[in-house]
């Protein structure tokens, strides 16, 4: 009895919505895996993952295609890595941040790659490559997005592969988005490429938009995480940082005037506004 309670243990002592995703996960790509093997790969494609080409007729695949990994390896590495993260960021967050933060990591990068497609089908004429020979799928846009909000965390932790490689947390994102960009210019865009979008908009989700709740003095909801050690052009070298900011400030003033940024965003007085505790725990770190 006491061998059963145990998983049973384990499970209970993860946070809900990192339970419920990782559940998802398991049990969506075992069915495409299962599809596969009874010899209905093309029809699991197309109505588990994104399809450029069938997309717009249906909207829900932008989101529910994160749980679909269509290679064991895929698999591996994302039940390795996200629900750990989840875990972390769900204690720290709260489940109702933890959701957002997943969804608009995933639905946003979805839609940026819907859209790239489209404009290569546009400029080449190829729809049987760019709107119906890529599927995007999986969750490496979450993978780094996360990599990205652990970056904002604990930039100086340092982790261990097999006490080999070791490295600090904000070198990671960086070295993903190199990953991707080579294996993008030798031609597997799809589902690479997905990584060039989930770390932006995991940059901007968590720089302007993730509601960090009464950590401000008199317990006012604030907005992003303003530190200079969180800016764009911290991720960059110093070679590009004169030619991005002024294209960081001229974005964010159209951002301003269209009201595309919450208030509490403003600049102005922004390190009165970042998280208390977790805000400054980083910068500790840091």
């Amino acid at each position: 009895m006491a061998v059963l309670s145990s998983p049973l243990v384990l499970i209970q002592s993860v946070p809900p919505v990192t339970r419920a995703f990782t559940a998802a996960t398991i049990i969506s790509s075992a069915f495409y895996g299962w599809l596969c093997w009874r010899g209905m790969g093309a029809e699991a494609a197309r109505y588990m993952t994104l399809e450029p080409g069938s997309g717009i007729f249906a909207p829900w695949m932008f989101l529910t295609s994160v749980f679909v990994e269509t290679t064991i390896f895929e698999f591996i590495a994302s039940i390795l890595f996200v629900p750990p993260s989840l875990k972390y960021l769900e204690r720290l967050w709260g489940g109702i941040e933890t959701i957002k933060f997943i969804v608009v990591s995933i639905v946003a990068s979805n839609i940026i790659a819907f859209g790239f497609n489209w404009i290569e089908f546009m400029a080449t004429g190829n729809a049987e490559l760019f709107l119906y020979g890529m599927h995007y799928h999986g969750q490496m846009a979450l993978q780094i997005a996360i990599l990205v909000a652990f970056t904002q965390l604990i930039p100086e932790h340092k982790v261990q592969v097999m006490g080999v490689l070791s490295a600090r947390v904000k070198t990671l994102p960086m070295a993903y988005l190199t990953l991707s960009t080579v294996l993008c210019f030798v031609g597997l865009q799809c589902p690479w490429i997905i990584i060039q979008f989930g770390w932006f908009v995991g940059w901007i989700y968590l720089r302007f938009y993730k509601k960090n709740s009464g950590d401000s003095v008199g317990g006012a909801d604030t907005y992003g995480d303003h530190s200079d050690t969180f800016s764009l052009i911290s991720w960059f070298p110093p070679f590009m940082h004169y030619p991005l900011t002024l294209l960081g400030n001229f974005v964010y003033s159209l951002a301003t005037r269209f009201h595309l940024i919450p208030k509490s965003s403003d600049l102005e007085g922004a390190y009165t506004q970042v998280p208390g505790s977790a805000r400054a725990e980083a910068e500790r770190r840091r």
